[in-house]
């Protein structure tokens, strides 16, 4: 398969984007919280799934987020959105 080439606005909105890849997934986190508050039991299974990419993305410790993952409660997935935002967490480069 041929790789593709991109112009060069395409290639900046994709740098840009990469760079803040992180800024992106933490605000995605934080409204996954709320969509997870309002789902319905079919929804949040694949809301679930979502939130645990975002955090092994974001470099939160596998323990915690086994313990998440294990609990499926929202309000500890609020405090992992906190934390990223307080800095308490130290987000993969």
């Amino acid at each position: 398969m041929a790789e593709r080439e991109y112009s060069r606005h395409q290639q900046k909105v994709i740098q840009r984007y990469y760079e803040n890849r992180d800024q992106i997934d933490e605000q995605r986190l934080g409204e996954l919280v709320t969509s997870l508050f309002l789902a319905t039991p079919k929804q949040a299974v694949k809301r679930w799934e979502s939130a645990e990419e975002i955090m092994r993305r974001l470099g939160v410790p596998e323990s915690r987020i086994a313990n998440i993952m294990q609990k499926k409660d929202v309000t500890i997935l609020a405090s992992v959105v906190e934390d990223l935002q307080k800095g308490l967490i130290k987000k993969k480069k």
